[in-house]
């Protein structure tokens, strides 16, 4: 997955000036390093910070996370929802996620999280289906399918809901789309642009972030 290279000493001082996060976060994001494939797949400190006060600052009691992976997400977000606040997250790697329930198992905040392992597209329209709603939604899985899971949230989402999507500046390849992960987002960004549905703004955080309220 791309990151956006940002210069050692801005990226030393962006962190110096964030609230950190506790050694949990710290030992989950060791491990990923260690035994995982792909460890770049993990959202940094920075947007799990990002993420954490989104979810404070919306107000929101119930997360949508499509793409679970080591866990960092799910635990950085859940740990920003009120009491009661519940996060459903959507993956298909038994792997990567069972070690993302070790580290929820030892949060304060683990109880809010469940995991539902299989196709996320089925997963979301089996929720939509049965009238389930969510006051945010996170979506860093299949760059291909982004849009689809746009599609199938939106409308689970009320007035005034949130849509976050990881990697939308992919280390600058939407500017110039080559391969077809740089066309994917490249068309994602144009679509949430033109949905009427939503305003949204693209911002710079990491690799990425498009931020979208509904109407």
């Amino acid at each position: 997955m791309a990151l956006t290279i940002v210069p050692e000493a801005l990226n030393d001082y962006i962190h110096e000036h964030t609230t950190p996060q506790s050694e949990l976060f710290d030992r989950l994001r060791d491990e990923t390093h260690a035994s995982l494939e792909c460890p770049q797949m993990q959202v940094g400190r920075i947007e799990g910070a990002f993420l954490k006060l989104m979810v404070q600052v919306s107000g929101a009691r119930r997360v949508l996370e499509v793409g679970t992976y080591s866990g960092y997400s799910s635990l950085a977000m859940a740990s920003g929802l009120p009491e009661g606040g519940e996060l459903i997250t959507c993956d298909v790697d038994p792997e990567a996620t069972a070690v993302a329930r070790r580290y929820w198992s030892e949060s304060p905040w683990g109880d809010k999280i469940e995991l539902r392992l299989g196709d996320a597209t089925q997963t979301i329209a089996a929720m939509a289906e049965a009238g389930e709603r969510f006051d945010l939604a996170f979506i860093d899985a299949d760059k291909g399918n982004y849009i689809r899971y746009w599609e199938l949230i939106v409308p689970m989402l009320p007035a005034g809901g949130i849509v976050l999507a990881d990697n939308t500046l992919w280390s600058g390849r939407v500017v110039d789309p080559q391969e077809p992960s740089d066309h994917a987002l490249a068309d994602f960004n144009r679509h949430v642009l033109a949905d009427e549905r939503v305003e949204n703004v693209l911002l710079s955080i990491r690799d990425g972030v498009m931020f979208a309220r509904k109407r």
